[in-house]
């Protein structure tokens, strides 16, 4: 049963012998009537701040909510991120090995064409040497030989400048005997 502060000071109780006195019981109704009165506005004024917390409790636990389903996607997005990532990163790595190896290969094969070139460099160098060293060799013997020829020659012309005056001195002789 609620009771008002007008009921309360309003409130009639009936007489009997011996009973209390009237203004203190009066006195004393208005007073709890006083303090009724103010409890019931307090109790209003909580009810309304219970409303309003509530309600912002509704908003922070809504709020809250929110919170979570978006820190759970950020979670999920960035583990799929992280996972992407790494997917990205070990293909970047796979086509670097490729390539490194590609690379390597054709380094390789590079150095094995430089390889032959240089052994048939070594080899045509070597005949060229061999070639004109043969050709010096056979100048120098021409050489030689057009020297011996020429001292041959020498010696012949000597030879036969020397027969000639020979002869010379033996017709000489004659003509000189014959006169």
């Amino acid at each position: 049963m609620k009771l008002t502060p007008l009921e309360i000071k309003t409130k009639t109780f009936t007489s009997k012998l011996r009973g209390c006195n009237v203004k203190e019981v009066t006195s004393f109704l208005e007073s709890v009537a006083s303090e009724w009165d103010e409890l019931l506005k307090q109790d209003v004024e909580l009810k309304k701040r219970v409303a309003e917390l509530e309600t912002r409790l509704k908003d922070y636990t809504s709020m809250e909510k929110a919170i979570q389903q978006t820190f759970m996607q950020a979670q999920e997005t960035s583990g799929k991120a992280i996972e992407n990532a790494r997917k990205e990163a070990q293909l970047i790595i796979h086509e670097a090995e490729l390539k490194a190896t590609q690379i390597l290969e054709k380094a390789r094969a590079d150095l094995t064409t430089m390889k032959e070139q240089h052994t048939i460099l070594k080899v045509k160098r070597d005949s060229l040497v061999t070639r004109l060293k043969m050709l010096l060799n056979s100048e120098l013997d021409l050489i030689k030989a057009l020297e011996i020829d020429e001292e041959l020659q020498a010696k012949d012309k000597m030879a036969a400048q020397h027969e000639i005056s020979h002869e010379k001195t033996e017709i000489e002789d004659i003509i000189k005997n014959l006169d």
